[in-house]
């Protein structure tokens, strides 16, 4: 008996299904039964697309960071590297609201070690945007290990406004502005010029309310 051919449709909807558990319900709840039952499929769907639920909590995370990144990159650059850094911190935001369910298995179901992680990408990526603010004269000449502490620290607020989001702490138009203003914050805490910051930051800084 031939293998069924794998939908790229039926391979997503699994992966959906996958994240709406673990957020919900924690890995312990994942299974191929309940997973199929989710998506209204056989088990051998799941086994045609993935070999285990480790592999398919490995795939959810990369899914994740895979649309985060197509997120991050519909994003126009401009020559102002600071006002790009701004613009990229609430998109993450809008990425983590718009999928919460997604946002929270990629970051709070942590499957075992895998050769790579889905996640060193985003890291690697903001590394590259504090560089292009070292390298504009905006943040202060700095050799490793100092930018990707920096990186380290925007990743931190970035993340800690979404989970406040997500948990209702505060309504999202303030989290928006707390982004944002952290964003400044640290960019001359890093060394930009205030006033520099600041222009760059209403630059790209734009009222948005998104749905939940």
């Amino acid at each position: 008996m031939s293998p069924r051919a794998a939908d790229p449709a039926v391979r997503t909807a699994l992966i959906d299904a996958a994240a709406r558990i673990l957020a919900t319900d924690g890995p312990r709840a994942l299974s191929t039964r309940r997973l199929a039952a989710e998506v209204g499929a056989s088990t051998m769907a799941v086994y045609t697309h993935f070999g285990s639920m480790d592999q398919v909590r490995h795939a959810v995370r990369t899914e994740g960071f895979a649309r985060l990144d197509a997120a991050l990159d519909r994003i126009p650059r401009t020559d102002d590297p600071v006002a790009d850094l701004t613009a990229d911190a609430l998109v993450y935001l809008d990425a983590g609201l718009a999928d919460p369910e997604m946002y929270r298995a990629m970051f709070v179901d942590r499957p075992p070690p895998a050769d790579t992680d889905p996640g060193s990408g985003l890291f690697q990526r903001l590394v590259a945007s504090v560089r292009r603010c070292i390298d504009a004269g905006r943040f202060d000449a700095a050799d490793d290990p100092l930018p990707l502490g920096w990186a380290a620290e925007i990743w931190t607020m970035q993340h800690g406004m979404v989970v406040l989001a997500l948990g209702d702490v505060l309504p999202t138009d303030q989290i928006r502005f707390l982004l944002a203003d952290m964003t400044y914050r640290l960019a001359v805490g890093f060394g930009d010029d205030p006033t520099a910051a600041h222009r760059s930051v209403r630059k790209r800084r734009r009222p948005r309310r998104t749905k939940r």
